[in-house]
């Protein structure tokens, strides 16, 4: 069973960028597709952005595409995401989530079976 750990969110101002980490331990980490999630205050959890087990394939939800970047480092276990321009309406927790699937794109939170605790990011205007 994997276990993930986020790292990396914090308070910047509008405009700003954070790069948010996510490391794995006790799985093999290729044997997973891995995705971003975010949660803001009184909302449901939305997808943000997914990416396959080598790292070709990504995918964006719209209101990040263009400003947002998921990657993976594979020989170091680590799931990342580069938020650049970022706006007040970003502010959420973001959790990293993993699916036991070389691919997967339908990007249900239901059908992600391992998640992390998330982390805080804070948007200031």
């Amino acid at each position: 069973q994997v276990r993930l750990v986020e790292s990396g969110g914090g308070l910047v101002q509008a405009g700003g960028s954070l790069r948010l980490s996510c490391t794995a331990s006790g799985g093999t980490f290729t044997s997973y597709a891995m995705a971003w999630f975010r949660q803001a205050p009184r909302k449901e959890r939305e997808f943000a952005a997914g990416i396959s087990w080598s790292g070709v394939t990504t995918h964006y939800a719209d209101s990040v595409k263009g400003r947002f970047t998921i990657s993976r480092d594979n020989a170091n276990n680590t799931l990342y995401l580069r938020m650049n321009s970022l706006n007040p309406e970003d502010t959420a927790v973001y959790y990293c989530a993993a699916v036991p699937r070389p691919y997967y794109s339908d990007y249900v939170a239901d059908d992600y079976p391992y998640w992390g605790q998330g982390t805080q990011v804070t948007v200031s205007a």
